[in-house]
């Protein structure tokens, strides 16, 4: 089976990742490159309401809220930020 290509929204680089301490960010990188490569809707967990569509992956307090094209294999990373703050509109 070939693995997910990952994808980043331009937002999400500029804006979301910056924010990272830095031990968090190699933690988020890895855990992303781990799970979502390989299968991101057994490692995610579906979003619901105004989400809906969308999945989330936990890495300790961070969210990071993703988009699945499974035909194509592509994963839309389309936001990562702290618990308290990723499920604001």
């Amino acid at each position: 089976m070939t693995a997910f290509r990952v994808v980043y929204l331009e937002g999400v680089v500029t804006e979301d990742i910056p924010e990272f301490p830095t031990a968090m960010a190699t933690m988020i990188r890895r855990t992303i490159n781990s799970r979502l490569t390989v299968d991101p809707i057994a490692y995610g967990k579906p979003l619901r309401h105004s989400l809906k569509g969308r999945w989330r992956l936990r890495v300790g307090d961070w969210r990071v809220v993703y988009l699945v094209d499974v035909p194509q294999r592509v994963v839309i990373i389309t936001a990562i930020r702290h618990r308290k703050d990723i499920y604001e509109s």
